[in-house]
């Protein structure tokens, strides 16, 4: 276990001499905005595995200078959130990105494949899962935990090595530009907070005044969430902001009466969810956010949607692609409505090369 900051300065320094490393992170995420970072494992080879303590440990920024560093591959698992983590406990952004969930979907797998499943499928080898729930912040580990938390990076520099081999050449550039977008934090650190009010279960059904009330309370939310670290639902819960928003409440009582909110709560923040309230209902009708309504196709478009749905799968078959990397159905509906180039993902990059052909078959 690191937990000298002169051993992590020597382990990073003959980590960035290498070609590639495999890094993981364990953290405990139940009463915090933020995740609580417990571990960080580090693999230079199958038999060079460490664990990094960051609870014992004030300065990171050394493992910082590695994720910053474009001349070493940092291989994960399903990388966004472990990126995320790490860009917040070392302050860079972390460059030059291998993700093995992502490769699987370019190599004839399935993108969806947890790293244990991934394992047994490539190397015939079957992980223990017996430490999912541990506790990684308690002090000292176990030796169970140790050789668990070692074996999520032990075998992911074969692994990215056996999923490239299943990469055919014409897809790897396609490939290569999804991984290149983990080198941009806006795409793995979640949506802006002025849109966090279109995750709220139910705001599809709510007018355009109301959304804007909504907006406003959800944006507020996040913020006061992320000062006091705490979880969203425990500053709030969604169901309350929707039916302040829907009912457009502008009285401590009413507020009170709502839902599932605390007398504390609505003395500690009744005056500014009223003020937001507010807020919401003076803005003007074309400043508020348009309606969230569910995608509905007309019988062409329906008929358009299958056509694209069994391209998809055949083109995907053939290149080795697990079709939902395309896009979803929910994508695909907004692609057959849009007129817009810059609205829809599948008609930009790799994904719009994909859909060439079938575009142009159309117009034949």
């Amino acid at each position: 276990m690191i937990t000298k900051a002169e051993d992590l300065q020597a382990l990073i320094a003959q980590a960035r001499k290498t070609d590639a490393v495999a890094l993981d992170t364990e953290f405990i995420w139940e009463r915090t905005y933020y995740p609580k970072l417990g571990l960080i494992q580090l693999a230079l080879s199958d038999e060079e595995c460490f664990l990094i303590d960051p609870c014992a440990l004030d300065d990171l920024s050394p493992l910082g200078e590695l994720l910053a560093d474009e001349g070493v591959v940092k291989i994960f698992h399903d990388a966004p959130q472990d990126i995320c983590i790490l860009r917040r406990a070392t302050g860079r952004d972390p460059k030059n990105i291998f993700d093995t969930r992502l490769a699987a979907g370019f190599g004839g797998l399935s993108s969806t494949l947890s790293l244990s499943d991934l394992i047994e499928f490539l190397l015939d080898i079957k992980l223990a899962k017996n430490e999912t729930r541990t506790n990684w912040l308690k002090r000292p580990l176990s030796e169970n935990q140790e050789k668990y938390a070692k074996d999520d990076v032990r075998y992911l520099r074969a692994i990215r090595i056996l999923l490239l081999a299943r990469v055919i050449s014409e897809t790897i550039p396609w490939l290569n530009a999804e991984l290149a977008r983990l080198n941009f934090p806006d795409n793995y650190t979640g949506i802006d907070d002025s849109k966090r009010y279109t995750k709220i279960k139910g705001a599809g059904n709510l007018g355009q005044q109301s959304l804007a009330i909504l907006q406003e309370l959800a944006t507020w939310r996040e913020g006061e969430a992320r000062n006091r670290n705490k979880p969203r639902g425990h500053i709030i819960k969604d169901t309350v902001l929707l039916t302040i928003a829907k009912e457009q409440l502008q009285k401590h009582d009413a507020i009170q009466n709502c839902g599932e909110i605390s007398a504390k709560s609505v003395q500690s923040y009744g005056d500014q969810l009223i003020k937001l309230v507010d807020f919401g209902l003076k803005r003007p009708e074309e400043e508020c956010p348009a309606l969230l309504k569910k995608i509905r196709l007309t019988k062409k478009e329906q008929t358009d949607l299958t056509r694209l749905q069994g391209y998809i799968r055949l083109k995907s078959d053939v290149n080795g692609i697990h079709p939902p990397l395309v896009g979803n159905k929910n994508e695909l509906m907004r692609c057959i409505k849009s007129t817009s180039s810059s609205t829809s993902r599948q008609k930009k990059g790799w994904r719009k090369e994909f859909l060439a052909e079938m575009k142009t078959s159309n117009t034949n």
